[in-house]
């Protein structure tokens, strides 16, 4: 059971507060400004701030989160993997979990899962629905958006409503099995909650006065709204024959490398985010690796947000383009083991890691205060039947332990609720299930 008590954020608390006090000095027969009033008494407390949970226990504060995506490769690929050196070495020396499970699949569903703590309904790699105001959420509509059986663009994730049951094994949507798509361990299910709320840590960061961003490698200059994919100059939305001279010979929206991708910036799929209601979590939090206020730049400078949600590109990722070129291409066998895969892929994200976290150490943001890196795979892509959906997950933290192995049982749920608690934020969505535990010991003080 989510408990409903928690410390409210600040914003909120203020907003409240005022509400409350024009409740008051309102006298006399003005009944209607007083039903309004006691209308946004109402909103203000209702179960869309009622769903979140207590703030975690158990882990120190913390004053900045860098969380590293990567992409689509299980545990015994990049473990002991000669062409991920330095994510082995850093994995050796900073702090593993070694048994850490991605929740579900595709990829989507497991970003939205990491920053919201739910799919919200979502089991596909689908763009949004971009602005439409008038589709029918996943949360409504209690159906699930899926690969198989085709869905359309993902509407919208606003309000509350009921999130997409997380079956053990996956018989019907990515894999038509027998033999299965393993979600989690195998062996864990995760029922459908119809309490879920469709906002982000995004949000709760916004509301406790702390600042996020989501740094987008290749992310283009027009912007995240409405690009579902770009290399960072042309996106689906470029025009080819507006081009002059008319190229030679023609090119369209297939020859584009997919370097920036929308499955991968799960904010981008909110209301909230794509109306710009809220000027604290919009796409002014949104940037590019490179330019002003870019990812390099910001570390350069020391003006890091508190929390920093960095994507590479899809070939420095680890998850690979088919059109791209040949150290980029898929994977070429997905039996799950080293031998099926694309090297070069393997190395360039493991250059990446490098690149990132080097950055990071060399920051002046990374002596100041406590703070935390994480690099973690979002799926294992290759999590058919027998193998299960266990994913690489690092801690590096500026204080207390390091070099330690532990073999608590934890997911993306964890990884979110550890953050929620450094941050003194209250859990959210599946964060909050009781079988969900904080990784104190990745997170461990000395003092």
């Amino acid at each position: 059971m989510r408990s409903c008590h928690y410390p409210f954020g600040a914003l909120f608390e203020r907003k409240l507060a005022m509400a409350a006090t024009a409740l008051k000095e309102r006298k006399g027969t003005d009944l209607k400004q007083k039903v309004a009033l006691l209308g946004v008494l109402a909103a203000l407390t209702s179960s869309s701030w009622a769903q979140q949970g207590p703030v975690p226990k158990g882990i120190p504060h913390l004053d900045h989160v860098f969380v590293i995506m990567m992409e689509n490769h299980g545990y015994n690929e990049i473990l002991n993997n000669p062409n991920a050196a330095f994510i082995n070495r850093y994995a050796r020396s900073a702090n593993l979990a070694t048994n850490y499970f991605a929740v579900a699949h595709p990829s989507l569903t497991n970003y939205l899962e990491v920053v919201g703590g739910s799919n919200f309904g979502v089991l596909s790699d689908n763009p949004p629905d971009w602005h439409n105001a008038t589709c029918t959420t996943n949360f409504a509509s209690g159906t699930a958006n899926t690969d198989n059986p085709p869905s359309l663009n993902v509407c919208p994730i606003a309000g509350s409503g009921t999130d997409a049951a997380t079956p053990a094994l996956d018989c019907t949507n990515e894999v038509q099995g027998p033999p299965c798509e393993i979600n989690i361990n195998g062996t864990l299910a995760i029922a459908a909650v119809s309490t879920t709320l469709g906002i982000t840590i995004a949000n709760q960061l916004a509301d406790a006065g702390k600042s996020w961003k989501t740094y987008q490698e290749n992310l283009p200059l027009t912007g995240p709204d409405t690009v579902n994919y770009s290399d960072g100059n042309f996106t689906n939305n470029t025009d080819f024959t507006k081009i002059k001279p008319p190229l030679n010979p023609p090119l369209t929206q297939s020859d584009i490398v997919q370097l920036y991708a929308s499955k991968h910036n799960p904010f981008v799929y909110f209301q909230d985010v794509q109306q710009g209601t809220n000027p604290l979590v919009s796409y002014s939090n949104m940037a590019e690796f490179e330019g002003l206020g870019g990812f390099w730049g910001d570390l350069g400078s020391g003006k890091v947000p508190n929390f920093s949600f960095i994507v590479p590109n899809q070939c420095n990722d680890q998850h690979g383009r088919g059109n791209g070129t040949a150290f980029c291409n898929y994977d070429p066998n997905d039996n799950g083991t080293q031998a099926g895969l694309n090297p070069a892929l393997i190395i360039l994200g493991d250059q990446a890691v490098e690149k990132i976290v080097t950055a990071i150490h060399g920051s002046p943001v990374w002596r100041r205060g406590r703070n935390a890196i994480i690099v973690v795979w979002d799926e294992n892509d290759y999590a058919v039947q027998p193998i299960v959906n266990k994913v690489v997950m690092i801690v590096d933290t500026n204080y207390g332990f390091h070099e330690l192995r532990s073999g608590a049982f934890y997911t993306h749920f964890s990884l979110l609720k550890s953050i929620e608690g450094g941050f003194e934020l209250p859990c959210l969505n599946h964060a909050c299930d009781a079988n969900v535990n904080v990784m104190s010991d990745l997170f461990g003080d000395d003092h």
